[in-house]
Protein backbone atom coordinates (compact mmCIF):
# COMPACT_ATOMS: atom_id res chain seq x y z
CA UNK A 1 0.00 0.00 0.00
CA UNK A 2 3.24 2.43 1.19
CA UNK A 3 4.48 1.31 -2.54
CA UNK A 4 1.20 1.94 -4.29
CA UNK A 5 1.15 5.40 -2.63
CA UNK A 6 4.40 6.31 -3.54
CA UNK A 7 4.51 5.76 -7.20
CA UNK A 8 0.90 7.79 -7.18
CA UNK A 9 2.64 11.10 -5.71
CA UNK A 10 5.50 10.31 -8.59
CA UNK A 11 2.96 10.38 -10.97
CA UNK A 12 1.50 13.58 -9.86
CA UNK A 13 4.72 15.10 -10.08
CA UNK A 14 4.77 14.29 -13.59
CA UNK A 15 1.56 16.42 -14.19
CA UNK A 16 2.91 19.74 -15.09
CA UNK A 17 5.68 18.21 -17.39
CA UNK A 18 2.74 16.18 -19.36
CA UNK A 19 0.95 19.56 -18.92
CA UNK A 20 3.81 21.37 -21.00
CA UNK A 21 4.42 18.46 -23.30
CA UNK A 22 0.54 18.33 -24.42
CA UNK A 23 0.26 22.52 -24.55
CA UNK A 24 3.44 23.37 -26.28
CA UNK A 25 4.56 20.20 -28.32
CA UNK A 26 1.71 18.10 -29.45
CA UNK A 27 -1.23 20.33 -29.54
CA UNK A 28 0.45 22.92 -31.87
CA UNK A 29 1.97 19.44 -33.91
CA UNK A 30 -1.43 18.73 -34.15
CA UNK A 31 -2.69 22.40 -35.63
CA UNK A 32 0.13 22.36 -38.07
CA UNK A 33 -0.45 18.57 -39.70
CA UNK A 34 -4.06 19.62 -39.59
CA UNK A 35 -3.69 22.86 -41.37
CA UNK A 36 -1.68 21.67 -43.93
CA UNK A 37 -4.13 19.49 -45.23
CA UNK A 38 -6.38 22.80 -45.52
CA UNK A 39 -7.34 25.28 -48.16
CA UNK A 40 -6.33 28.99 -48.20
CA UNK A 41 -7.98 30.61 -44.95
CA UNK A 42 -8.97 27.12 -43.31
CA UNK A 43 -12.05 25.61 -44.73
CA UNK A 44 -12.08 22.52 -47.59
CA UNK A 45 -9.43 19.58 -47.29
CA UNK A 46 -7.20 19.93 -49.58
CA UNK A 47 -3.42 18.83 -50.93
CA UNK A 48 -2.91 21.94 -52.92
CA UNK A 49 -0.69 22.78 -49.71
CA UNK A 50 1.40 20.13 -50.37
CA UNK A 51 1.21 20.34 -54.20
CA UNK A 52 2.38 23.81 -54.11
CA UNK A 53 5.05 23.26 -51.88
CA UNK A 54 6.84 20.84 -53.88
CA UNK A 55 6.32 22.28 -57.13
CA UNK A 56 6.47 26.07 -56.92
CA UNK A 57 10.22 26.83 -57.59
CA UNK A 58 10.56 29.46 -54.80
CA UNK A 59 9.86 26.77 -51.56
CA UNK A 60 12.14 23.90 -54.10
CA UNK A 61 14.93 26.77 -53.96
CA UNK A 62 14.50 27.35 -50.67
CA UNK A 63 14.18 23.61 -49.82
CA UNK A 64 17.63 23.29 -51.96
CA UNK A 65 20.06 25.78 -50.06
CA UNK A 66 18.51 23.99 -46.49
CA UNK A 67 19.99 20.79 -47.51
CA UNK A 68 23.14 22.48 -49.46
CA UNK A 69 24.09 24.26 -46.53
CA UNK A 70 23.15 21.30 -43.90
CA UNK A 71 25.01 18.81 -45.99
CA UNK A 72 28.05 21.53 -46.51
CA UNK A 73 28.36 22.14 -43.05
CA UNK A 74 27.62 18.58 -41.43
CA UNK A 75 30.85 17.46 -43.46
CA UNK A 76 33.46 20.22 -42.53
CA UNK A 77 31.94 19.51 -38.87
CA UNK A 78 32.96 16.41 -39.06
CA UNK A 79 35.90 15.98 -40.85
CA UNK A 80 37.58 18.63 -38.43
CA UNK A 81 35.79 17.14 -35.42
CA UNK A 82 37.47 13.41 -36.56
CA UNK A 83 40.72 14.77 -35.45
CA UNK A 84 39.72 16.71 -32.59
CA UNK A 85 37.79 14.00 -30.97
CA UNK A 86 40.55 11.83 -31.60
CA UNK A 87 43.45 14.33 -30.30
CA UNK A 88 41.00 14.27 -27.15
CA UNK A 89 40.84 10.97 -26.15
CA UNK A 90 45.03 10.94 -26.36
CA UNK A 91 45.16 13.74 -23.88
CA UNK A 92 44.94 13.34 -19.71
CA UNK A 93 41.20 12.93 -17.77
CA UNK A 94 41.46 16.12 -16.67
CA UNK A 95 42.46 17.89 -19.71
CA UNK A 96 39.60 15.92 -21.51
CA UNK A 97 36.91 16.88 -18.98
CA UNK A 98 37.85 20.83 -19.47
CA UNK A 99 37.47 20.23 -23.73
CA UNK A 100 34.55 18.84 -23.15
CA UNK A 101 33.24 20.91 -20.75
CA UNK A 102 34.41 23.63 -23.01
CA UNK A 103 32.51 21.87 -26.35
CA UNK A 104 29.19 21.96 -24.55
CA UNK A 105 29.14 25.23 -23.73
CA UNK A 106 29.95 26.13 -27.06
CA UNK A 107 27.27 23.62 -28.77
CA UNK A 108 24.53 25.89 -26.73
CA UNK A 109 25.75 28.83 -27.90
CA UNK A 110 24.00 29.73 -31.04
CA UNK A 111 20.73 31.41 -31.72
CA UNK A 112 20.30 35.41 -31.63
CA UNK A 113 23.60 35.77 -29.37
CA UNK A 114 25.86 33.74 -31.83
CA UNK A 115 24.43 36.02 -34.66
CA UNK A 116 25.29 39.25 -32.67
CA UNK A 117 28.69 37.75 -31.49
CA UNK A 118 29.86 37.20 -35.40
CA UNK A 119 28.50 41.02 -36.12
CA UNK A 120 30.37 42.39 -33.57
CA UNK A 121 33.62 40.61 -34.30
CA UNK A 122 33.67 39.73 -38.35
CA UNK A 123 30.83 42.62 -39.53
CA UNK A 124 31.34 45.40 -42.07
CA UNK A 125 32.44 47.31 -38.68
CA UNK A 126 33.09 44.37 -36.26
CA UNK A 127 36.38 44.52 -34.05
CA UNK A 128 38.79 42.19 -35.95
CA UNK A 129 37.47 43.48 -39.43
CA UNK A 130 38.61 47.31 -38.54
CA UNK A 131 41.30 46.12 -36.58
CA UNK A 132 43.41 44.47 -39.68
CA UNK A 133 42.87 46.80 -41.82
CA UNK A 134 43.92 49.28 -39.38
CA UNK A 135 47.01 47.13 -39.19
CA UNK A 136 47.30 47.31 -43.17
CA UNK A 137 46.03 43.54 -43.51
CA UNK A 138 42.65 43.48 -44.73
CA UNK A 139 42.30 39.88 -44.64
CA UNK A 140 38.67 40.51 -44.51
CA UNK A 141 38.69 42.42 -47.58
CA UNK A 142 36.58 39.55 -49.81
CA UNK A 143 34.72 38.39 -47.17
CA UNK A 144 31.25 39.24 -46.49
CA UNK A 145 29.60 37.97 -43.33
CA UNK A 146 26.10 38.25 -44.13
CA UNK A 147 26.28 36.18 -47.53
CA UNK A 148 26.21 32.49 -47.94
CA UNK A 149 29.60 32.20 -46.85
CA UNK A 150 29.48 33.88 -43.87
CA UNK A 151 26.17 31.76 -42.83
CA UNK A 152 27.91 29.05 -43.65
CA UNK A 153 30.75 30.00 -41.76
CA UNK A 154 28.60 30.45 -38.96
CA UNK A 155 26.74 27.20 -39.06
CA UNK A 156 29.94 25.71 -39.10
CA UNK A 157 30.51 27.28 -35.59
CA UNK A 158 27.81 25.53 -33.54
CA UNK A 159 28.14 21.96 -35.81
CA UNK A 160 31.65 21.30 -34.97
CA UNK A 161 31.78 21.24 -31.18
CA UNK A 162 28.60 19.31 -30.88
CA UNK A 163 30.30 16.85 -33.65
CA UNK A 164 33.21 16.47 -31.07
CA UNK A 165 30.84 15.77 -28.11
CA UNK A 166 29.11 12.91 -30.41
CA UNK A 167 32.42 11.22 -31.96
CA UNK A 168 34.19 11.00 -28.89
CA UNK A 169 32.94 8.01 -27.32
CA UNK A 170 32.73 5.86 -30.89
CA UNK A 171 36.86 6.03 -30.72
CA UNK A 172 36.56 4.06 -27.11
CA UNK A 173 35.20 1.45 -29.21
CA UNK A 174 38.51 0.85 -30.53
CA UNK A 175 40.53 -1.23 -27.49
CA UNK A 176 44.22 -0.90 -27.01
CA UNK A 177 44.33 -4.65 -27.50
CA UNK A 178 43.42 -3.98 -31.15
CA UNK A 179 46.44 -1.83 -31.64
CA UNK A 180 48.42 -3.96 -29.93
CA UNK A 181 47.59 -7.44 -31.73
CA UNK A 182 47.54 -5.26 -35.08
CA UNK A 183 51.27 -4.19 -34.28
CA UNK A 184 52.53 -7.45 -32.97
CA UNK A 185 51.03 -9.30 -36.53
CA UNK A 186 53.42 -6.37 -38.58
CA UNK A 187 50.24 -4.45 -39.50
CA UNK A 188 51.08 -0.84 -39.88
CA UNK A 189 48.94 2.19 -38.22
CA UNK A 190 47.46 2.84 -42.29
CA UNK A 191 46.66 -0.55 -42.11
CA UNK A 192 44.88 -0.89 -38.88
CA UNK A 193 42.51 2.17 -39.39
CA UNK A 194 41.27 0.87 -42.73
CA UNK A 195 40.82 -2.27 -41.68
CA UNK A 196 39.71 -1.96 -38.28
CA UNK A 197 39.58 1.78 -36.77
CA UNK A 198 37.38 3.19 -39.56
CA UNK A 199 35.15 0.24 -39.76
CA UNK A 200 34.20 0.48 -35.84
CA UNK A 201 33.98 4.26 -35.87
CA UNK A 202 31.93 4.58 -39.54
CA UNK A 203 28.56 4.17 -37.77
CA UNK A 204 29.40 6.64 -35.50
CA UNK A 205 30.28 8.97 -38.37
CA UNK A 206 27.28 8.44 -40.11
CA UNK A 207 24.72 8.78 -37.04
CA UNK A 208 26.47 12.21 -36.15
CA UNK A 209 26.37 13.61 -39.74
CA UNK A 210 22.40 12.46 -39.19
CA UNK A 211 22.25 14.70 -35.93
CA UNK A 212 24.36 17.61 -37.66
CA UNK A 213 22.08 17.51 -40.68
CA UNK A 214 19.22 17.59 -38.94
CA UNK A 215 19.89 20.44 -36.73
CA UNK A 216 21.35 22.64 -39.34
CA UNK A 217 17.83 22.07 -41.05
CA UNK A 218 16.30 23.35 -38.46
CA UNK A 219 18.21 26.19 -37.45
CA UNK A 220 15.96 29.32 -37.48
CA UNK A 221 16.92 32.45 -35.11
CA UNK A 222 21.00 32.44 -36.34
CA UNK A 223 20.10 32.52 -39.78
CA UNK A 224 17.14 34.96 -39.48
CA UNK A 225 18.80 37.62 -37.31
CA UNK A 226 22.54 37.04 -39.52
CA UNK A 227 20.55 37.48 -43.13
CA UNK A 228 16.95 38.44 -42.80
CA UNK A 229 15.04 37.49 -45.20
CA UNK A 230 17.49 38.13 -47.98
CA UNK A 231 19.09 34.35 -48.25
CA UNK A 232 16.11 32.06 -48.96
CA UNK A 233 16.17 29.17 -46.64
CA UNK A 234 13.28 26.58 -45.64
CA UNK A 235 13.24 27.49 -42.05
CA UNK A 236 13.28 31.04 -42.37
CA UNK A 237 10.38 31.01 -45.22
CA UNK A 238 8.48 28.93 -42.49
CA UNK A 239 9.00 31.60 -40.38
CA UNK A 240 7.40 34.53 -42.83
CA UNK A 241 4.61 32.95 -43.84
CA UNK A 242 3.24 32.39 -40.07
CA UNK A 243 4.55 36.51 -38.69
CA UNK A 244 5.55 37.85 -41.95
CA UNK A 245 4.47 41.64 -42.42
CA UNK A 246 3.57 41.76 -46.16
CA UNK A 247 0.98 38.46 -46.47
CA UNK A 248 0.65 35.27 -43.82
CA UNK A 249 -0.15 31.47 -45.08
CA UNK A 250 -0.12 29.59 -42.19
CA UNK A 251 -1.51 26.77 -43.89
CA UNK A 252 1.54 26.69 -47.01
CA UNK A 253 3.99 27.40 -43.60
CA UNK A 254 2.58 23.99 -42.02
CA UNK A 255 3.09 22.09 -45.02
CA UNK A 256 6.33 22.78 -45.63
CA UNK A 257 7.06 22.32 -41.65
CA UNK A 258 5.76 19.25 -42.37
CA UNK A 259 7.80 18.12 -45.40
CA UNK A 260 10.81 19.71 -42.93
CA UNK A 261 9.99 17.52 -40.04
CA UNK A 262 9.46 14.34 -42.18
CA UNK A 263 13.43 15.59 -43.10
CA UNK A 264 14.58 15.71 -39.94
CA UNK A 265 12.90 12.76 -38.64
CA UNK A 266 14.60 10.79 -41.37
CA UNK A 267 18.14 11.63 -40.32
CA UNK A 268 17.27 11.34 -36.93
CA UNK A 269 16.06 7.42 -37.47
CA UNK A 270 19.31 7.11 -39.25
CA UNK A 271 21.20 7.65 -36.43
CA UNK A 272 19.06 5.90 -33.82
CA UNK A 273 19.78 3.04 -36.77
CA UNK A 274 24.08 3.61 -36.93
CA UNK A 275 23.92 4.37 -32.55
CA UNK A 276 22.51 0.94 -32.62
CA UNK A 277 25.57 -0.85 -33.97
CA UNK A 278 27.95 1.28 -32.37
CA UNK A 279 26.63 -0.01 -29.55
CA UNK A 280 26.24 -3.37 -30.34
CA UNK A 281 30.34 -3.06 -31.59
CA UNK A 282 30.90 -1.36 -27.80
CA UNK A 283 29.82 -4.80 -25.90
Amino acid sequence: MRWKTRNQMLYLFLLPFLFVTVAFMLLPLIAMVISSFTADGGGAWTLSQYATALTNKFYLVALKNSIFISFFSSIAGILIALFAAYSITRFSAKSREFILMLSNMTSNFAGVPLAFAYMILLGSNGLFTLLFKQWGWDVFASFDLYSWTGLAFVYFYFQLPLAILMLYPTYFGIHQQWRESATLLGASTFQFWRSIGIPVVLPGIAGTFSILFANAMGAYATAYALVGSNYNLLAIRIGTMVSGDIYVKPELAGALAVILAIIMVVAIWFNETMMRRVRRDLQ
